[in-house]
This record gives structure tokens, C-alpha cells and sequence, in this order.
């Protein structure tokens, strides 16, 4: 059976944050930090903490600007955390939210009811809680029918899951597949971290995946092939779990929180990331120089740049391999998604395309498209 990613959804939170905003925020809290710790600063006991700027991280990362749920907390320098209240179990998460707003979106485009669903999956690099499964609150939002459940592969977590969606409508399991991927990324970053402060947005996007036959969207694409790997690699990482609390000396560490080593993983992921690609098209019997458009995750612009490089053998153009991290920042899993999801104009019929993701794990997921 032939599947095909027949809709897209996204959904955007209201608030901005530019790099001017959160770069005023980080420097006031860094004044303030060193002058309380100047004694120990001068005495050598203490490093000061370096400002950040705009053109530092512009040119680490390609960021511009990103989106989150809210905006004031992360922007007030005594805390540095955005403000989102619990909620009563009887209202919907607010994972759950985000993800059903991008979810009508995409059944919507592919004039579907949520009552033609089979199964949710919730694909997402940080989930509210354990369980019940946010995709299970979904499929009772969207009236689906079936089975839903949770899935985390870090940031490559929304091509893992397009893989079991793809291979579930194959063997007859669903014959329409929800893969959700509501990212609040803000939740998990150390916005004290200079390095890392302004990598992360939030965002939600939803895919739809059903046979080709019966995809009526007209930005239907055909799924050739998929491809996962994973390498163990410490060097993106995030401690916080349930066992915190039986080791009450971590609680609050930054390591409870993101972080990594950049530039091991741009050396050590852009290679993975190429040679996955390319081992994929070779095993589909493809060429690389067939590819119109790549859709890559949205991590770091000078990485996307060299993986399209490398598989392409050549410098992409802007249209063949889109950026949206300049306003959205990395969205974790939902990244290549947004990507796909603004950037799929101008393909004719039987183009051929790539989704690919990457990341903590280390992860990695390509999907070969063709359009329909």
C-alpha cells in the first residue's frame, strides 16, 4: 500500500520574543549577578558572567527571533522562566491544546473529520507529564476513534513518528494517522545559559497520514521511503525525570534542563545527517541532484547549509533547502515540519523531496516524498 502525507497543520503562539528583547533580558540578569558576586569575581573565585549580543547569536545560530506560549516571564531578569499555571485535570493541557489547534488545521486542509482518524500520535521532544498520554487528551478533543499514544525522540521525533504512522496504515493497524508534535521548548532551556539562552521557540504542528488513494488535499505527497539511526552521544542532553526526586542533591542543577556541546555536535551530526540521506537515496534507487527541495531540521542555519551541501554536492538555494528558524528558532521536532509546512508551493507533480530530521540521541530521520 502506497501512504501519503496528505495535510499539514501549525499552529503559532501569540508572542514574539526578538533577540534585541532577550539579549536586554540576559545582560541585566548577568550585571546583576556579577555585582552581587563582585568579591568573589575580583578575588578569582569566581568567573563574571559574559554579556550576550545580538550579533553573537545571529551568528551562531541564524536566530532572529522566536515564538512562545509567554513572554513576560522569560523576559523578566529575576526570573527567567516562562509563566504558564497549572491546570485544573478536568481542562486540557496546555500540550494538548496547541497540538488539536494544529490538528484542526491540518484535517481542515484535508477535508477531514476527526471522527475519520484512527489514531493520534503525540511526537514531541518534552512531554507535561507521564501520563495519561497527551495524544490520548487529542484524539478526545478531536472525537478520533482508535488508539493514541506518546512517543519522545528528541528532536527527530516528528519523522519517527510519520515512520510508525507510515508503517501502521501499511499493515493495516490505522488506515488514518495523527502525528502531533506540540513543542514548548521554552520550558526545558536555561535562558541564564549564554550559550544556549536563545536556541529554542515554541510552536505546534500536526501531519496527517493516510493512503494515497484517499488523500484529497491537493498538497498531497507520496511517501517513497523512510529511514531512521541513532548513535549514543552525551553531548545533547537532558537529566530531568521522575528519579530526581530520589537524588534530591540534582534537583535544580542546570543539567536538569537542556544543554549540549555545539560544536561537537555540528561535527559530529552534519556527516551522520549526510550520510543517512544519502544512503537512503541510494538504497530507493534515487539520485541526489533529483531532490527540489529539502526540508531540513531548523537548528542552526550553518548546519542546514552544509548537510544540503553535502548531499547536493553543491550550495543550495535558498528555496531548495527553506529556512523559518529566523523567526520560529529551533523547534525541536516540529522544525522540519514548519519547514515543510510554509515551503511546499512551486513543486509539480512528481517532484521529489526530502523531510528530514536530527538531533539529541544522537537521532536522525529522512523521509523521501514524492508529489502527488
Amino acid at each position: 500500500m502506497s501512504v501519503a502525507i496528505s495535510s499539514t497543520g501549525l499552529y503559532t503562539p501569540p508572542y514574539s520574543i526578538s533577540n534585541e528583547e532577550l539579549v536586554a533580558a540576559f545582560n541585566a540578569f548577568a550585571a546583576r549577578e556579577n555585582a552581587a558576586n563582585a568579591e568573589a569575581i575580583a578575588s578569582g573565585k569566581a568567573a563574571a558572567i559574559e554579556p550576550s549580543s545580538v550579533a553573537f547569536i545571529e551568528k551562531a545560530s541564524g536566530i532572529k527571533a522566536r515564538f512562545v506560549v509567554e513572554k513576560d516571564g522569560i523576559l523578566d531578569p529575576a526570573r527567567m522562566v516562562p509563566s504558564i499555571p497549572e491546570r485544573p485535570n478536568e481542562e486540557p493541557s496546555i500540550l494538548a491544546e496547541i497540538a488539536v489547534a494544529a490538528a484542526r488545521e491540518a484535517l481542515k486542509s484535508a477535508d477531514r473529520q476527526g471522527t475519520e482518524i484512527d489514531a493520534v500520535i503525540c511526537a514531541c521532544s518534552n512531554l507535561q507529564r507521564a501520563y495519561p498520554a497527551i495524544a490520548i487528551e487529542v484524539q478526545k478533543a478531536l472525537g478520533a476513534k482508535g488508539f493514541a499514544f506518546d512517543m519522545n525522540v528528541a528532536c527527530s521525533s516528528a519523522t519517527f513518528g510519520m515512520t510508525v504512522a507510515s508503517d501502521m496504515i501499511r499493515a493495516g493497524t490505522a488506515r488514518a494517522v495523527l502525528v502531533v508534535n506540540p513543542e514548548i521548548c521554552s520550558g526545558h532551556l536555561n535562558f541564564r545559559d549564554r550559550d544556549s539562552h536563545f536556541i529554542f521557540g515554541d510552536v505546534g504542528t500536526a501531519v496527517l497520514l493516510e493512503p494515497a488513494e484517499a488523500a484529497r488535499g491537493t498538497g498531497a505527497f507520496r511517501i517513497l521511503g523512510t529511514r531512521l539511526a541513532t548513535q549514543f552521544s552525551n553531548n545533547i542532553r537532558n537529566n530531568f525525570g521522575f528519579l530526581n526526586r530520589a537524588a534530591p542533591e540534582g534537583i535544580g542543577k542546570p543539567d536538569k534542563l537542556f544543554v549540549q556541546e555545539g560544536r561537537k555536535v555540528f561535527k559530529e551530526v552534519v556527516p551522520l545527517v549526510a550520510e543517512l540521506i544519502l544512503a537512503h537515496l541510494k538504497e530507493l534507487g534515487l539520485e541526489p541532484a533529483a531532490l527540489k527541495r529539502l526540508w531540513l531540521h531548523q537548528a542552526n542555519a550553518n548546519m542546514n547549509e552544509l548537510i544540503a551541501r553535502r548531499v547536493l554536492g553543491r550550495d543550495p538555494s535558498p528555496e531548495e533547502a527553506p529556512i523559518i528558524l529566523d523567526t520560529y528558532a529551533n523547534t525541536s521536532s516540529a522544525g522540519s515540519v514548519i519547514a515543510f509546512h510554509k515551503h511546499r508551493e512551486g513543486l509539480r507533480k512528481g517532484d521529489l523531496a526530502l523531510l528530514c530530521s536530527f538531533g539529541a540521541g544522537y537521532s536522525a530521520g529522512s523521509v523521501i516524498l514524492e508529489k502527488l
